[in-house]
């Protein structure tokens, strides 16, 4: 993984010096409400329902064992013990004090980390694959990509007050993990028939109030013009969003308004200013950032080991549906990536306490080369196991309850963190995340039903994705009252849709029961081998519909 150089490091310590003296002019009232905003904003800092929020930044989803601790170290000694991984594989702590905060600026610089444009009107944190450079799929290793785009977004003199906030998302395998066609700015790289490495861009994809699937901007640029042509890009996103309006402001807007090919044209009127400019990518600029992705020293696995762990795999049930379930192909024989659930009812999905990060983090030294990796839905990765150790990493997990085989079923829910936490929700994520993770327990049914996202949001912000989860489910407010409308057919990945609204909405008790009805039109009309999502496409919805209100 990346490791800071000595500017870097200057830079984030300076930023915490700078933070340090803005919150003391704050405290001091010397800095009105209206004046901190974009300062505390730009560094990660919410003031949520209960209490202020701190988000602190996991560029591309990647952590250092070490880094892990400190996070740990953090939720305990300055939170309730607890953070909550996000959709876009940050981590926020919901209770800091504000005074303190400045303070854990200072404890994340020393593990080389930072809450830098982690929210506020900029450029956030770039997302990626989770399996990015170990996948079986993959053409091109997005990392050092998304650093290189985290360098240069970071601080950029021009987008520091964007019209909105800006998310940019990127994969380099065959089958899209990193949903770039729902970002402002989506990224998929390939190698043509020299080996080069292309780039297809696509704009104006998003959810909230106004989803929209992006649409292909440029489908082949060079990578030595990735970074001026993404400059091209914000820069007429710039200069041509909406500010009269925040809910009209994001780029998505702009290009549905424009169209593609006349937003594609500016782009490429801006471009013509930047090409082959001083930020053109160079061999040597690439390599030096290639430098710190480099592949562990991985011993070899005999053939015997993999055997036997595939003979353990048929003869003990539990151990067997873990290895489907939570277990992933890797691009090196003997080699595995093993996902670990954070979804269990007694916590909100995406929780994980100081011990329990502290925990992992000693796995991962044990078992994986001391990396973890944060995932879109809301769980942890060890990407580098070998197949003989995975029976006693097994073991370990189910010990720290993060072994549940559910992995990609119905139970791994994604949830944004609702009304029990966030002022702009309409309503609570998470009781119903729990009251359906309740009802939808037996290992069977879930198997059965083979794979299903079901995304929850709070409010129409989609903090929870629902709008490309199978099913979603939209928290709504009906004269101060909560209620939850049901979406069906979403998808993210290489065949992306957004979901269509079932029908009126429903109380929320009554939403594990609307679900099983959808899940029982399911099960009475898939054919053979069909999934939720292909039956649903072939059926409409229609007939869920009619079920549901019948």
């Amino acid at each position: 993984m990346y490791r800071y150089d000595t500017h870097d490091q200057t830079l984030v310590d300076e930023r915490v010096a700078q933070f340090r003296d803005q919150m003391q002019r704050y405290l001091a009232g010397r800095l009105s409400e209206e004046e901190f905003l974009p300062l505390r904003v730009q560094n990660g800092l919410y003031v949520q329902r209960y209490a202020p929020m701190l988000r602190i930044a996991i560029p591309y989803g990647v952590l250092a064992s070490y880094q892990l601790r400190k996070l740990g170290d953090l939720a305990r000694d300055f939170d309730r013990g607890y953070g909550h991984f996000t959709t876009r594989t940050n981590l926020q702590l919901n209770w800091p004090k504000l005074e303190t905060v400045p303070d854990m600026l200072a404890e994340l610089a020393t593990v080389q980390m930072h809450a830098i444009q982690t929210s506020g009107n900029d450029i956030r944190n770039t997302t990626t694959d989770q399996f990015a450079g170990i996948a079986a799929d993959e053409e091109v290793d997005p990392r050092p990509w998304c650093e290189l785009i985290r360098q240069w977004s970071t601080f950029h003199p021009e987008f520091a007050y964007l019209p909105r906030k800006f998310k940019i998302a990127v994969t380099g395998a065959e089958q899209d993990r990193a949903a770039i066609q729902v970002h402002d700015v989506g990224l998929r790289l390939w190698r043509d028939d020299n080996g080069e490495v292309r780039v297809k861009v696509l704009a104006g994809g998003g959810l909230g109030r106004t989803p929209m699937i992006g649409e292909v901007v440029r489908a082949d640029l060079p990578w030595q013009h990735l970074l001026t042509y993404l400059e091209a890009l914000v820069r007429v996103y710039n200069q041509y969003g909406r500010r009269d309006n925040k809910f009209k402001a994001r780029i998505k807007i702009l290009v549905k308004a424009l169209g593609v090919e006349e937003f594609s044209r500016r782009v490429e009127e801006e471009w013509a200013h930047l090409k082959d400019g001083p930020q053109t990518l160079t061999h040597e600029s690439v390599e030096r950032v290639a430098a710190y992705f480099v592949d562990p020293d991985r011993r070899p696995v005999s053939e015997d080991a993999i055997a036997a762990v595939e003979a353990l795999r048929g003869e003990n049930r539990a151990f067997g549906r873990f290895m489907t379930n939570n277990v992933s192909a890797h691009k090196v024989p003997g080699y595995k990536a093993v996902t670990l659930s954070l979804k269990r009812r007694e916590h909100s999905p995406g929780d994980v306490t100081w011990e329990q990060m502290h925990q992992v983090a000693d796995l991962a030294d044990k078992y994986s080369f001391g990396e973890i990796r944060v995932t879109h839905e809301q769980n942890l990765v060890l990407s580098d196991v070998p197949m003989d150790q995975l029976e006693a990493l097994w073991h370990d997990l189910e010990a720290l309850g993060m072994a549940n085989p559910t992995v990609g079923t119905l139970s791994d829910l994604i949830c944004c963190p609702g009304g029990d936490y966030c002022a702009l929700a309409n309503a609570k994520s998470i009781p119903v995340a729990q009251a359906i993770q309740e009802r939808f327990e037996d290992l069977d049914f879930l198997y059965d039903l083979g794979p299903l996202d079901l995304n929850i949001s709070g409010c129409m912000n989609a903090c929870g994705h629902h709008h490309v989860g199978h099913i979603g489910i939209l928290g709504v407010d009906k004269k101060g009252e909560e209620w939850y409308q049901i979406s069906l057919g979403g998808a993210q990945g290489n065949d992306a849709s957004l979901g269509k609204i079932l029908g009126p909405s429903c109380s929320r008790e009554n939403v594990p029961d609307v679900i099983s009805k959808v899940l029982r039109v399911y099960v009475d009309n898939r054919n053979d081998g069909e999934t939720f999502l292909e039956t649903y496409r072939r059926i409409g919805l229609k007939p869920f519909k009619e079920h549901v209100y019948a």
